[in-house]
C-alpha cells in the first residue's frame, strides 16, 4: 500500500477535476479536495482494496461536497468550464465545433446523477466500473446512465 503522501500526489488532480465539475468553484473544489484526503487519512485503514484507491477517493469527495452543498444550503451551479470536457469524445458524435459552448450548457442542464455520470466519463480515466461504484451501483448502471445522457444531449441538439 502506498504512503498517503504519494497517494495525495497521484490523486490530487483528479478529486480536485471532479469536485471542480461538480461545483464550478475553485474554493469549494479545493476545500473539498482537502477534506477528501482528511477523511481518507482518518480511513485508510478502513480501504479493503475491493476498487481503485481514486474510485474510493471519487466516493469520499462526492459525499464531502453533498455535505458541504447541504450544510450552506447551496444548489448546483448551472454553467461550467469549456476546459473540462473533453471535446474530441462528447462533442464531435453530438454537434459541429462551432456548437460547443450549447453542449456545454445542455450537460449542465442533465439531472444528477446522469450529469455527473457523463462528466466522469467525459473528464476522467474513469472505466463504467469504476463510475458504478463511486456511485455504489454497478458497471452496467453507469452503461444505461452515461448511454442516455448521450441520447438526451443529441436530442437536445436536434431540438435547439
Amino acid at each position: 500500500m502506498k504512503n498517503i503522501e504519494d497517494i495525495y500526489k497521484e490523486y490530487a488532480n483528479i478529486i480536485y477535476k471532479y469536485v471542480y465539475s461538480l461545483s464550478n468553484n475553485k474554493d469549494i473544489a479545493e476545500e473539498i479536495t482537502q477534506e477528501t484526503f482528511l477523511i481518507a487519512v482518518e480511513n485508510i485503514k478502513k480501504f479493503r482494496g475491493e476498487c481503485k484507491i481514486s474510485v474510493w477517493l471519487c466516493q469520499i469527495a462526492k459525499h464531502a461536497f453533498f455535505k458541504y452543498m447541504k450544510k450552506r444550503k447551496l444548489e448546483m451551479p448551472i454553467e461550467n468550464a469549456k476546459e473540462l470536457v473533453d471535446e474530441k469524445v462528447l462533442i464531435d458524435e453530438i454537434c459541429k465545433k462551432d456548437e460547443t459552448d450549447r453542449l456545454l450548457k445542455q450537460i449542465e442542464k442533465l439531472k444528477e446523477p446522469m450529469q455527473s455520470v457523463v462528466k466522469l466519463r467525459l473528464e476522467t480515466d474513469f472505466t463504467f466500473k469504476d463510475i458504478g461504484r463511486i456511485f455504489g451501483r454497478n458497471e452496467n448502471w453507469a452503461k444505461v446512465v452515461f448511454f442516455r445522457g448521450k441520447e438526451k444531449l443529441k436530442e437536445d441538439s436536434k431540438d435547439g
